[in-house]
């Protein structure tokens, strides 16, 4: 379970690095569009754990609520290909009381290329309604710890595009 420590710094980005795989390819070597999926959340599932110490399984069985995906906003910059390895990068973007937006990116593996971004707008919700309810708990404490709690509000996933391929080409 998460125990915020007020003196310990917490990393807002989680970063692996991953090889595309000949199965999950099209006839043209590119990545399926819809595996990007995979690799992206099968990349926070293994770092999250790292990083902070926590299964978010633990959560869903303490607090009896888990976020579900209502809006996934994607965009395909560039094609990840078979056999390349690549970075994936997460960060929780937003939070409020009760929705998360979680941003997913992938570069080449060294950093200089943006291949694709992934947001996830996400609702936490009881498991036994799944009805709305609010962040509490470890679960308000691991949000306010981790989150770059960044103004939405006027940002599209294109102007994110933008911005992480200028970082990506002054190295960050």
């Amino acid at each position: 379970m998460f125990e915020y420590n007020s003196e310990k710094h917490y990393p807002k980005e989680t970063e692996s690095r991953v090889v595309i795989r000949f199965q999950d390819c099209d006839p043209l070597r590119h990545l399926n569009n819809a595996k990007y999926f995979d690799y992206f959340f099968n990349a926070r599932e293994d770092q999250v754990p790292k990083l902070y110490g926590l299964e978010i399984i633990d959560l869903i069985r303490v607090y009896k609520a888990a976020w579900v995906v209502y809006n996934h906003n994607i965009s395909y910059v560039k094609p990840a290909m078979v056999g390349e390895w690549v970075r994936i990068m997460s960060r929780i973007l937003w939070h409020n009381h009760n929705t998360i937006v979680v941003e997913y990116y992938m570069t080449d593996d060294s950093k200089t290329q943006l291949k694709t971004v992934l947001w996830s707008t996400m609702r936490y919700v009881t498991l036994a309604e799944g009805k709305s309810t609010d962040h509490s708990g470890a679960v308000q404490d691991f949000l306010k710890a981790t989150s770059l709690n960044l103004d939405l509000t006027t940002m599209e996933i294109r102007d994110r595009v933008k911005l992480l391929k200028s970082e990506l080409e002054k190295g960050k």
